[in-house]
């Protein structure tokens, strides 16, 4: 099982015990779709239909479908800082034993933003955002360092966003 938290979800991405409809192969029309959802989250399921010639409520059941499979999210993506946050870093941990309850745990702190199972130098990252460096301190040494299974942790603190983007899912 891969686990991961995404931002503003409130919750991992697939969660052990929780079915969810398989998803069928994306077609070309899904695909455009999602393309067109992630130039603009709130386009109307009219437009869409007339740029990929179906009809709203084809284009609401096909939205409908791509949700409930689990291929897709449409979430507000806020700014940290704008939001109060001003300290993010990504947190590289090496751990011993099972990853996945080390990645578990980790996902459910709410100040945990992402969280996935690496190969390479650290066995798990997780992402994090913090009103201050003494909230990052709480964080790492109260929370992440106090899991079961966590060797060492590593922070590197983020100085300057220079791309984020979360158009990947239709190259």
């Amino acid at each position: 099982m891969r686990t991961w938290a995404l931002r503003g979800t409130g919750g991992t991405c697939e969660d052990p015990g929780v079915s969810k409809p398989k998803a069928a192969p994306l077609d070309d029309v899904s695909k455009a779709i999602i393309a067109e959802l992630q130039e603009d989250g709130r386009r109307s399921y009219a437009a869409i239909g007339k740029a990929v010639g179906l009809s709203e409520a084809a284009v609401r059941q096909r939205v409908q479908r791509l949700v409930d499979s689990g291929v897709m999210q449409v979430v507000a993506v806020t700014d940290p800082i704008e939001m109060g946050f001003a300290r993010q870093a990504m947190i590289g941990i090496r751990a011993t034993g099972a990853l996945e309850p080390i990645a578990d745990a980790l996902a459910a702190l709410d100040d945990v933003d992402y969280v996935v199972i690496t190969a390479g130098s650290y066995d798990v990252l997780a992402e994090v955002v913090a009103e201050s460096d003494e909230h990052l301190l709480q964080i790492i040494s109260s929370g992440i360092r106090t899991i079961p299974g966590v060797l060492s942790t590593e922070t590197l603190v983020y100085l300057s966003l220079r791309k984020q983007t979360y158009s990947w899912g239709v190259r």
